[in-house]
């Protein structure tokens, strides 16, 4: 007997407690399921909405600016204290080339610009947000978000001895010196083994996990790897000296990269002071 030929009463005296129609069950076997590949025989996948990316940059305490590492000294204090310092210069720049608005970009920010460099040295959308700005050509544009962008606008100058005082402490960010592929005891600062008494150990790694349990080897293990060339903030650090005259700053302590590298300074963040704690 075919399924087509399956009247209500012979349905209901095989299945006494379900009560079908032959009209729903002809078309559940006819009518081909709906799916979203061309592939019938694969699972349907359904597709997921991707979640809009928010702003993740934190806010800064104040506006900062750029400035260029230049080396380190020692700064004899008053009471004669020896003060190790590092001296940062600077060149052209530091001019405001954008200020974006919660209205316009999502979030209250100050774009500042850095070191004059020529007009072939850029490519035409960066000379023409540039110019929309009125400012002269720069080489390096980084934001710092603030709580509020009053009294920014476009092409001002922007002065170190303006921002800050003697004694103001404030964090500076680089990118440290590439060390290449260094080994553990110089990277994370490993133990050796001994060198002698017939020691086969010396330099080596050891042991980096069990073997069938768990049979690999956990992420974030401490290995031999590229050692330096990655971005890092120094935190609060105590200006030290201000001179007007050679337009440098002497920051108390040693600064990431070598000289010459670029530096970024701003006021140092104290959660619940300049702030807020959310």
């Amino acid at each position: 007997m075919s399924i087509l030929s399956i009247s209500a009463s012979s349905s209901s005296s095989l299945l006494p407690n379900v009560s079908f129609s032959s009209s729903k069950c002809c078309s559940s076997f006819l009518t081909p399921p709906t799916h979203t590949n061309s592939n019938p025989f694969l699972p349907i996948v359904k597709s997921k909405k991707k979640k809009p990316v928010g702003v993740t940059m934190s806010v800064e305490a104040g506006i900062g600016v750029m400035a260029t590492k230049l080396g380190m000294m020692s700064f004899f204090e008053p009471n004669g204290k020896v003060v190790p310092v590092t001296v940062v210069g600077f060149k052209e720049g530091n001019i405001v080339t954008q200020v974006k608005t919660e209205a316009t970009d999502g979030y209250d920010a100050v774009q500042v610009g850095y070191r004059r460099v020529r007009d072939r040295k850029l490519t035409k959308p960066e000379m023409g947000h540039l110019q929309k700005a009125g400012s002269i050509p720069l080489r390096h544009l980084q934001e710092f978000r603030l709580q509020s962008i009053d009294g920014f606008e476009p092409n001002q100058k922007l002065s170190f001895d303006e921002l800050f005082n003697e004694g103001d402490i404030v964090d500076v960010s680089g990118t440290t010196i590439g060390k290449g592929f260094q080994g553990g005891i110089k990277r994370h600062n490993f133990k050796r083994g001994q060198m002698t008494h017939g020691s086969k150990s010396h330099r080596a790694l050891g042991s980096i996990g069990a073997g069938t349990t768990p049979g690999r080897v956990y992420k974030g293990k401490k290995m031999p790897g590229r050692m330096g060339g990655t971005k890092t903030k120094i935190r609060k650090l105590k200006i030290v000296k201000i001179d007007k005259d050679l337009n440098v700053v002497m920051i108390k302590g040693a600064l990431p990269g070598k000289p010459g590298n670029l530096l970024r300074i701003a006021p140092a963040k104290i959660v619940g002071k300049n702030i807020p704690k959310s």
